[in-house]
C-alpha cells in the first residue's frame, strides 16, 4: 500500500538503501540515510546528521530543491491533526533564528504520526 499512500498524500516509508544511493551526491562523509518517507513526489529524509526535505518540482520532477536542516537548529515542532471539515493534518518545524515555521501538509492523520515520531527521535536525542 506504500505507493498508494504516497499518491494520496500519506507518508509512505521508502527503501533506505535506495534513497541513500540516490543522495550520494549531496551526503557528506560519514552521513547515511536512516529513515525516509515519501508524499507524492516529495521526500522527508532523516540521516544520522540532518533532516533533508526534498521537493520535486514541475511536471517531470527534474527540478529538485534539497532543504537541509541540521537537527540542532530545530527549536521546536508541532503537528495538527484533521478535524471534521479540515481533512489535512500539518507538520510545523521552527528553526532557530526564524520567525515562521516550515509547514508541510498531509492527508489524514495516520502518516503524520510516523514522521513526527522520527523527528522526535532525532531532535530529542
Amino acid at each position: 500500500m506504500g505507493l498508494l499512500d504516497g499518491l494520496f498524500g500519506n507518508a509512505a516509508e521508502e527503501d533506505v538503501e535506495k534513497i541513500d544511493q540516490e543522495l550520494q551526491k549531496i551526503l557528506t562523509d560519514g552521513e547515511s540515510v536512516e529513515r525516509a518517507y515519501a508524499i507524492v513526489r516529495d521526500l522527508y529524509v532523516f540521516t544520522n546528521k540532518r533532516l533533508i526535505l526534498i521537493d520535486k518540482q514541475g511536471v517531470t520532477g527534474k527540478k529538485v530543491e534539497y532543504h537541509s536542516i541540521p537537527y540542532k537548529s530545530i527549536s521546536h515542532f508541532s503537528i495538527e491533526t484533521v478535524g471534521h471539515f479540515d481533512m489535512e493534518s500539518e507538520l510545523r518545524i521552527w528553526l532557530s533564528g526564524a520567525d515562521l515555521p516550515i509547514e508541510k501538509s498531509f492527508k489524514g492523520d495516520k502518516s503524520i504520526y510516523n514522521v513526527q515520531k522520527a523527528l522526535s527521535h532525532y531532535v530529542l536525542e
